[in-house]
């Protein structure tokens, strides 16, 4: 039989999937080399450590903040990778969390920093650590109603000004609100707007 005329074997099966996948578990991270280093620079700062699914992420204090984002820049976190926040409602120790996620090119490290804090509490502006945090910072405030202290222009970017309420926070309403009147003043009457009220046309 000619070499072109040879039937190929069939490929081996591939190995199927986990019945059951266990999923990662979170793991105290104080002694991870990343939380050690950043514990060097600021000694006591680091409230909680926690590993996941090979990401560390540490809670800090709001009086340390920013000592500890200075330090981490210092420390050659100079990529402000995202800024976020996120909403326990009803959370006692801080309804929400602020979240900053830095990375470092010089080994690739990344490292996720959180601080709680209570609704209505301002959190001090990192614009000058990160230039992008302007309208990181500022989503924060529109999406969930952070102010942060000393923003140079902490306005809406996502709505408008006069837009009712913060759309990320979990007591937002989920169908929305009626902003028609706000937007279209010379279609919708005060009060009115494109949600059609119930029994009508």
């Amino acid at each position: 039989m000619s070499e072109e005329n040879k039937v190929q074997e069939p490929a081996p099966p591939k190995m199927p999937w986990e019945e059951k996948p266990v999923p990662p578990q979170p793991q105290d991270a104080r002694e991870h080399p990343l939380v050690r280093e950043l514990e060097s620079a600021v000694p006591g700062a680091v409230v909680e450590a926690v590993e996941f699914a090979g990401q560390v992420s540490v809670v800090v204090g709001l009086e340390q903040l920013m000592a500890v984002l200075s330090a981490l820049k210092g420390l050659g976190y100079k990529f402000l990778v995202d800024l976020t926040a996120v909403d326990w409602k009803d959370r006692p120790e801080g309804r929400f969390d602020v979240v900053y996620w830095l990375h470092r090119h010089a080994d690739s490290a990344r490292l996720r920093v959180k601080v709680r804090v209570a609704d209505g509490v301002e959190v001090p502006t990192t614009v000058e650590l990160w230039p992008t945090a302007n309208w990181m910072e500022r989503e924060v405030f529109d999406m969930f109603g952070i102010y942060f202290a000393n923003h140079p222009n902490l306005e809406r970017i996502l709505t408008w000004e006069g837009f009712s309420g913060h759309p990320l926070r979990k007591d937002f309403p989920i169908e929305g609100v009626d902003t028609g009147a706000a937007v279209y003043p010379d279609i919708y009457p005060p009060g009115g707007g494109p949600v059609k009220p119930k029994g009508g046309a």
